[in-house]
């Protein structure tokens, strides 16, 4: 049985953060179903306007009116807690941080690059936690967050190497294995952490990510200090989540040799399902978008490997050959599409897996 925990003032009933996933892959309706089991259910921050009628004309105004509904929809579940997902190299990052904070959400989490200004968006109205891949990472942040905002994490998420979407590691590190593991990760981390905690007198709970399945492995990082976990592709295969039906049948058929790294406009190395579209981004020179919907700081429209906006919104929408699937390590271990309910009963170890 796994515990409650404090976050800030409020509770935390499951310790399982359901990560977010965009374009669309976790909105409201799968954050809405993690909610009613106690745990945090997330709303990607990525382009959720993507299905109103201006999204092409007024990209911005569309995904904030979206992010906003998708929160209040989200926050008619009283149990549970909230978190929208915002990416640093978003464009527009303030702009969505102070739409989640008035639409009503509990907390931001924020990776793709270091948060070093989020406390200064949010002006301490809602819990905020960082996404690191490294201590060293974790350590400046919390630096940078003493001097500069006078604040620290409410909790913190470590995003280990077997996570899918971004990752926060060099690709040569991937493939050489020359990276650390999430267990020296979180032993760093931990220990990073506590002079903050000292200085502003309380916890700060740290949840770790990435190849995360049971709830034997849940437990593991408990012993080992971590108060929780935050699992994204696991809730992709389940009758809840957003995302079209052929996306969760992308899951369900990837065998350990369909599941890769991929190059990322925002920079990033990324790991999704191989199918055709990833094999032309190895092959094919870099696009030129003509028709940009500035949605990465890192992206120039001029020279981009490939819109990834649009390689999003195909795989949400049910592309299998033009998508780009992003999933974890664990989506080869996935071979059946189950109720949220039933997950979180078998991951809170209520019920033994099948």
């Amino acid at each position: 049985m796994l515990r409650s925990i404090k976050l800030k003032d409020k509770i935390l009933e499951v310790p399982i953060i359901q990560g977010g996933m965009g374009i669309g892959v976790s909105l409201s309706n799968l954050a809405s179903s993690v909610r009613k089991e106690g745990g945090m259910g997330v709303i990607s921050a990525a382009m959720p306007g993507f299905n109103e009628p201006d999204f092409e004309t007024n990209s911005l105004e569309a995904n904030i009116r979206a992010l906003k509904k998708e929160i209040q929809k989200a926050n008619e579940v009283k149990r549970g807690l909230l978190g929208v997902n915002i990416m640093v190299a978003s464009r527009n990052y303030e702009s969505y941080v102070k739409a989640s904070v008035e639409a009503g959400a509990d907390a931001i989490i924020s990776g793709a690059g270091l948060p070093l200004d989020l406390p200064k968006y949010a002006e301490g109205k809602i819990m905020l936690a960082p996404i690191v891949s490294s201590a060293k990472a974790c350590r400046l942040l919390c630096r940078v967050w003493d001097k500069h905002h006078n604040t620290t994490p409410d909790f913190v998420i470590i995003e280990g190497q077997k996570a899918g979407g971004h990752l926060g590691f060099k690709k040569k590190d991937l493939e050489d294995g020359t990276y650390q593991t999430l267990e020296q990760i979180l032993k760093e981390v931990l220990e990073e952490l506590v002079p903050f905690e000292k200085k502003y007198n309380k916890q700060i709970p740290v949840f770790v990510a990435g190849g995360i399945f049971t709830h034997e492995d849940i437990q593991n990082y408990i012993d080992q200090g971590a108060s929780g976990v935050q699992m994204a592709t696991r809730f992709i295969a389940t009758n809840e989540c957003d995302a079209h039906e052929n996306f969760k049948q992308m899951i369900l058929k990837a065998k350990k040799e369909d599941i890769v790294y991929v190059k990322s406009p925002a920079g990033f190395p990324g790991r999704a399902i191989k199918n055709e579209f990833v094999k032309r981004t190895e092959t094919e020179s870099n696009q030129s978008v003509s028709n940009c919907l500035a949605c990465m700081l890192p992206c120039t429209p001029s020279s981009t490997p490939y819109c990834i906006t649009r390689a999003l919104i195909r795989a949400v929408k049910g592309d299998m050959e033009n998508g780009l699937f992003f999933c974890g390590t664990s989506a080869e271990k996935i071979h059946e599409i189950i109720d949220v309910h039933t997950l979180m009963d078998q991951l809170k170890g209520e019920v033994k897996e099948q």
